[in-house]
């Protein structure tokens, strides 16, 4: 039995620990602050670690400087030494892991980051980068947490950590796997869930006072580089509220970063008008930062009305070329109000002004800066009518630490149910600080104690089955989609698939097909989609190409005849077992997947 239930907000740009003692008085969660290098060779202890890993070259720093409480000869940093070196050295800094980990588009198993430094002894798969940032957190815990108790160490205790509600199956796995190589076995939650968990203990059994039957609350979470939207109805069940999570959004790269950067140009273009200064990359990297945080204090109730910005010269001449300027509050609410958070309608939807035939690889961000077009198209996809958009929000993440940004939501959601339902802010929380400490209370109603979120798989998931027709010149058999997993399935939840005639190919490399939907809410498990290849709403996930290895004396290449099993695991993670009719030997289909078959 663990001793401390661990939320771990594994966030794209922070990460936050927080824990319930279960020995103490009261299950009150508590931040735990996690030691890391401000500096080289200084040591702090911070409430908040960035999420940034920083792989030196070998005389870049001098030897020693990042050693830590648990070992003294280290080759990276992870945290705010790695934030800090990101604009000075952003080809030897690995940042937004996180997104990264759900990227489909690179193998996520290879050492790819940091992105473009062309070097892979000193990159890290978003894998690794991952595991690197999580072991950190582990011995921290270890060193502090555990110093005195060997068996208090995080490894024996009870640990969620939380993934974006958007996460697909694969995303979720490599969550896990990475959780695994640095030695913890881990439940995961939904950020979203995570932040309104929070809500509910901070307001304990007034809580249903605070909402009603047939609610609908939406949970908008604006953190530094991504947008994550979910819905949580309230019901009444004989006189109980029940709570359910009923829809998420898309994974939306678009945040705080985003808007830091557009200050950036906004000022760089004014100081080329003004002052016929033309900055290099170097310098709106440095801008960007500056741009931080007098954002942070312009949209303080308490800021100031201007903020002083410094851009250094390059060259000989660095010091007589440095030139300063101001960033007022009237100009921040104008580019950042008007251009992330317009007003606009229900049906509208954010454009992709991409128009290059010819594109990098690397992350896939959003094109269209407006979060608020992308909240339409989230609830226009999910709401039938305007009853059931929604009347409550929780905001978190730090960009909705500004009141002018959460009042120009409420507006425009107002608008959008013709100004005659209300919206009510539920407050009570750390935008910053409520997904570990939601995380945490998760753990302790896992236990028994308190109200669940009802909520299970946000996604509907399909295998690709090929169907069996006559060869045609130049036409490939469609692929049926077979449902092995509902939207709405919960933790834990164990299936036999009903489906006759299915054979697995064992001994040679073939593909697997997986595919996904948020929509098909009425499939049920063993339902089939016809020529799912060409269906609406439904997503593909990288193709799996593996061998498998057949068991005694079957030939290589039989055609096995085999029922499925599926399990959607207590961590979260989704199983397909492939089960012998005749002799009851299993292989498991793993989501650990790699979209050049050649890397298997």
């Amino acid at each position: 039995m663990s001793r401390y239930l661990v939320g771990i907000d594994l966030g794209t740009t922070n990460c936050v620990v927080c824990y319930i003692d279960k020995t103490a008085e009261s299950s009150v969660p508590i931040l735990f602050k996690i030691p890391q290098l401000s500096d080289p060779g200084e040591l702090k202890e911070e409430v908040i670690l960035p999420s940034f890993v920083y792989i030196p070259d070998e005389n870049d720093i001098p030897e020693g400087s990042l050693a830590l409480p648990w070992k003294e000869k280290q080759e990276l940093a992870v945290g705010e030494l790695a934030r800090k070196m990101s604009p000075k050295v952003p080809t030897k800094v690995v940042a937004s892991v996180k997104s990264w980990l759900c990227a489909d588009n690179v193998d996520r198993m290879s050492a790819i980051l940091p992105w473009n430094r062309n070097n892979p002894k000193k990159q890290l798969s978003p894998l690794d980068a991952t595991a690197t940032i999580i072991e950190h957190m582990k011995n921290a815990w270890n060193s502090q947490m555990a110093a005195e108790k060997p068996e208090d160490i995080l490894e024996n205790q009870t640990v969620v950590i939380t993934v974006p509600a958007s996460f697909d199956a694969v995303a979720r796995e490599l969550t896990v796997k990475a959780a695994g190589l640095a030695g913890l076995e881990i439940i995961l939650l939904e950020e979203p869930q995570a932040a309104f968990y929070s809500w509910l203990n901070e307001h304990g059994e007034d809580w249903r006072k605070k909402v009603s039957a047939g609610d609908v609350i939406l949970v908008c979470d604006i953190g530094g580089g991504t947008t994550d939207f979910s819905l949580i109805k309230v019901s009444d069940a004989e006189g109980n509220l029940t709570l359910e999570r009923v829809a998420v959004g898309n994974h939306i790269l678009l945040g705080g970063d985003n808007m830091d950067l557009t200050l950036a140009y906004s000022i760089a273009g004014k100081l080329k008008k003004e002052n016929n200064m033309v900055l290099d990359a170097y310098q709106i990297t440095g801008l960007t930062y500056g741009c931080r945080r007098a954002k942070e204090s312009l949209m303080s109730d308490s800021g100031t009305k201007s903020e002083k910005l410094t851009v250094l010269g390059r060259g000989s001449s660095m010091i007589a070329n440095t030139i300063s300027t101001e960033l007022s509050r009237n100009e921040v609410y104008e580019i950042l109000i008007d251009g992330f958070f317009p007003e606009c309608a229900l049906e509208d939807k954010p454009t992709d002004s991409r128009r290059a035939g010819l594109r990098t690889f690397g992350l896939k961000y959003e094109s269209d800066p407006a979060i608020t077009k992308h909240l339409a198209a989230f609830l226009n996809s999910n709401c039938k009518s305007e009853k059931d958009l929604p009347n409550c929000i929780l905001f978190n993440g730090g960009v909705t630490k500004a009141d002018v940004i959460k009042d120009r939501i409420v507006k425009v959601i107002k608008s959008w149910a013709s100004g005659t339902r209300d919206v009510k802010i539920l407050t009570g929380t750390n935008p910053d600080l409520a997904v570990a400490l939601g995380a945490s209370c998760y753990a302790f109603v896992k236990e028994g104690s308190g109200i669940r979120i009802k909520a299970g798989s946000s996604r509907s998931y399909y295998l690709g089955v090929e169907t069996s027709m006559p060869a045609v010149p130049g036409f490939l058999p469609p692929m049926q989609g077979l449902c092995v997993l509902p939207v709405g399935a919960e933790e834990g939840t164990s299936l036999d698939i009903d489906y006759s005639g299915l054979g697995l190919i064992v001994g040679e490399t073939t593909d697997f097909h997986f595919y996904s939907s948020k929509f098909k809410k009425n499939g049920k498990t063993g339902s089939v989609i016809d020529n799912i290849e060409n269906s609406p709403d439904i997503d593909e996930l990288p193709s799996l190409a593996v061998n498998l290895e057949p068991y005694g004396d079957i030939p290589s290449g039989s055609l096995v005849p085999v029922n499925l099993h599926v399990e959607y695991t207590e961590t979260g993670t989704l199983q397909v077992w492939c089960i012998d009719k005749r002799s009851e030997n299993r292989w498991k289909l793993d989501f650990e997947i790699r979209k050049d078959q050649n890397q298997n």
